[in-house]
């Protein structure tokens, strides 16, 4: 059997956690800020996590 694949796209894209969780940037933020409020260019600016199905989906293209 060959081995699994690291899917690099995900990789690069997605942190896993030191607790396991995975990590990942919010979109909406490359262009076009001047209308966008402060407030929701702050939260635009914080990570996420991924939960849920697209999680396992995630873990199985990063190989974990």
């Amino acid at each position: 059997m060959p081995k699994m694949k690291t899917h690099k796209g995900t990789a690069k894209r997605i942190k896993l956690t030191s607790t396991g969780k995975l990590t990942r940037q919010r979109a909406f933020g490359n262009h076009m800020l001047q209308k966008k409020s402060k407030s929701r260019k702050r939260a635009i600016n914080t990570t996420a996590i991924v939960t849920g199905g697209m999680a396992k989906k995630v873990k199985r293209a990063l190989g974990i």
